[in-house]
């Protein structure tokens, strides 16, 4: 007998709410399962993957720093989700952010002075700001999907990394390593607390709060989300369905580009083939496990960014796949929708024919006579 989902006439506030807590509670049973079926005790996997990461001054810096790039992300891509832009691809607005960024420490290596952090940061915004704009005006001006163009430009931003670090800018002394030179001190995001957390964290949390700021207080925030519910609705108000693209997409990009640069310059310090495990596309799960709200972001990048602190500490303690992050991370996001589609829609069993109904057959039409 089939299912076919009907839109509940309306949802309670009360299951959205907790929602994450399941969707969170559901991977933690799964996990489980998994690492049973991979021959490890349930209860000391799950110790070892959520517990251990957190149990030293050191490793919660490193939580702080891994969720830094997924907050930033997270919070820009919320509000292109409400305006319902599609914006798949901050992974290469991320990695163009972090190209644009260090053309002043690498063209500029010997320059020592205050402004080079700033004007990094800076141009790193506008790089990734730049490379949103591209989907905004294909999506604008000829009406393709969103979805597929930023997604495409993600490969596009990580094969001209590539070529960066590996031709023109290459270290001439790093002995043929594919790697840019290293930044100067001039050029390095400061510490904190002088382990792994540094000024990327007071940028994530400062766009935390102007992002809500902007969303709840103002008349931006307001047009964001009417667009976002109803694009004829904001056009009887007066909003331009294209600007709104613009907008989202160019702050978006902006935050994405701000995290591949600060990340690349409090980190990794130097240019890689490979600046990001996937921040880009995780930050889509921050996003709507934060419920699209920027305090609910800040809360899920630090959930998101212990995936990856456990992954490793799994890998190393018990010998597993680098690779099992990603499938927490995917589990997680199977949950979070399904939980959100259960509480936006409820199944209906579809009886079949009675049996008296009639059948149509070709056997039993009959042809047609023409009507003069």
């Amino acid at each position: 007998m089939p299912l076919e989902l009907i839109k509940r006439p309306e949802h309670s506030r009360l299951m959205a709410i907790a929602s994450p807590i399941i969707a969170i509670s559901l991977t933690v049973a799964a996990g489980a399962i998994l690492f049973a079926a991979m021959g490890h005790d349930p209860a000391s996997a799950l110790y070892f993957y959520f517990i251990d990461p957190l149990s030293t001054g050191w490793s919660l810096e490193e939580l702080v720093s891994k969720a830094t790039p997924l907050v930033l992300i997270g919070v820009g891509l919320a509000v292109c989700f409400i305006s319902n832009n599609w914006n798949i691809g901050a992974e290469g607005q991320y990695t163009f952010g972090a190209i644009a960024g260090s053309t002043i420490p690498i063209y500029f290596w010997e320059w020592d002075s205050v402004l080079v952090l700033p004007l990094m940061m800076i141009m790193g915004m506008i790089g990734g700001a730049a490379y949103g704009a591209i989907p905004a005006l294909l999506k604008t001006r000829f009406g393709t999907n969103e979805i597929l163009t930023s997604l495409m430009l993600v490969y596009v931003a990580g094969l001209f990394l590539d070529w960066l670090v590996r031709g023109p800018w290459r270290d001439p002394g790093g002995f043929n390593f594919p790697e840019s030179r290293d930044f100067s001190e001039a050029a390095i995001l400061p510490s904190l607390t002088g382990g792994a957390m540094h000024w990327g964290a007071v940028f994530a949390v400062i766009a935390v709060v102007v992002v809500a700021i902007l969303l709840a207080r103002t008349i931006k925030g307001f047009e964001v989300r009417v667009i976002g519910q109803s694009g004829r609705a904001g056009a009887f108000a007066g909003f331009s369905r294209a600007r709104m693209t613009y907008f989202a997409f160019l702050l978006s990009g902006a935050l994405a580009g701000l995290a591949g640069i600060a990340t690349v310059s409090g980190s990794v310090q130097q240019l890689q083939p490979v600046i990001s495990p996937g921040y880009g596309f995780t930050a889509i799960i921050v996003a709507f496990l934060g419920r699209l709200n920027p305090v609910g972001v800040l809360i899920a990048g630090l959930m998101l960014a212990l995936t990856y602190l456990g992954g490793e500490a799994a890998q190393v303690t018990m010998g597993v796949s680098d690779k099992l992050a990603r499938v927490f991370q995917g589990m997680l996001l199977f949950f979070v929708l399904g939980c959100d589609t259960l509480i936006l829609y409820r199944f209906r069993l579809v009886r079949s024919r009675g049996p008296h109904a009639p059948c149509v057959s070709p056997a039993n039409l009959k042809p047609v006579k023409d009507v003069p």
